[in-house]
């Protein structure tokens, strides 16, 4: 389980994220039906609805972007003086060399 456990953390974390965001949002779109006059809808009909799903996916899409874009240009990109970074001169093979 040890082996396992930052994924199983990490998991565990996304899920109460997703529930929370889907209990939130119950809430605020059943506040907007009433506004229009509309009944409420539960929970099951909220995630199972297009609102939902259109505003998981804008959140999932922005996070992806910020973290993917850091990782993608940590690759290639270089700070000096940073001790995340090798050198500015040094070639791509040396990744790991202290220097």
């Amino acid at each position: 389980m040890f082996s396992r456990s930052l994924g199983l953390v990490m998991g565990g974390i996304f899920v109460l994220c997703w529930l929370a965001q889907s209990i939130t949002g119950t809430a605020a779109y059943n506040e907007e039906r009433l506004r229009e006059l509309e009944g409420p809808v539960g929970w099951g009909g909220y995630v199972t609805s297009a609102d939902f799903w259109s505003r998981t996916l804008q959140n999932w899409q922005s996070e992806l972007l910020a973290v993917a874009s850091m990782a993608v240009l940590s690759i290639y990109l270089r700070q000096r003086g940073s001790p995340e970074s090798k050198p500015v001169g040094a070639p791509h093979g040396a990744t790991g060399v202290e220097g």
